[in-house]
């Protein structure tokens, strides 16, 4: 669990902004991969598998179920969770701390929604993701890692506009993806 010092304050937030603003657009670069095989455990990973089944390969997304579904089991448009690494370094303060955010991916690349509404799709290596509608938000598991003001600024109505929490996919072509491959813009479906 963070500590109050290693929580930035929300001038130092928002002066990070224009940076994230600054990510690649088309063309960016993975720069980490989180498995989740329990609840409250990161697994760093240079390489991993993106199934259409279960998601991330060792991680607990299908297991896990979710909250918001009336059934309770995985939310198919929740499969997978991207972050912008720039957006991970400013509320962690550094890389050492990005997996603590929840996100399996973490990715130099625009996630706004702009640059990529729900139904676009992005290949990493062989592998295609596609944005889900269902929008990545912010919860007290966040606030306690990185702070009530990093909770504050991606809940605000510009944090949402970025992306700033990340977003939610789908895998809709299975492949192996190695940290470093490349993450490009395809099409909307």
């Amino acid at each position: 669990m963070a500590t109050a010092a290693q929580h930035r304050a929300m001038a130092e937030l928002e002066a990070g902004l224009d940076e994230v603003r600054r990510s690649p657009k088309d063309e960016g670069v993975l720069q980490l991969i989180v498995q989740r095989p329990e609840r409250g455990e990161r697994v760093l990973v240079d390489e991993g598998r993106l199934d259409v089944e279960v998601g991330l390969v060792g991680d607990n997304w299908l297991t896990r179920g979710s909250t918001v579904t009336p059934d309770g089991l995985a939310d198919p448009e929740m499969q997978v969770t991207l972050m912008n690494s720039r957006a991970a370094d400013l509320m962690a303060g550094g890389r050492e701390r990005w997996h603590i955010a929840g996100d399996q991916l973490f990715v130099d690349l625009d996630l706004g929604r702009e640059n990529l509404p729900p139904g676009t799709r992005l290949a990493i290596g062989p592998a295609v993701l596609e944005v889900s509608v269902k929008p990545h938000t912010g919860c007290a598991k966040f606030s306690g890692r990185f702070g009530t003001d990093a909770l504050r600024l991606v809940s605000s109505a510009v944090g949402q506009e970025l992306c700033l929490r990340g977003i939610n996919t789908k895998v809709v072509e299975s492949g192996v993806i190695r940290v470093g491959d490349a993450v490009r813009k395809v099409a909307a479906a």
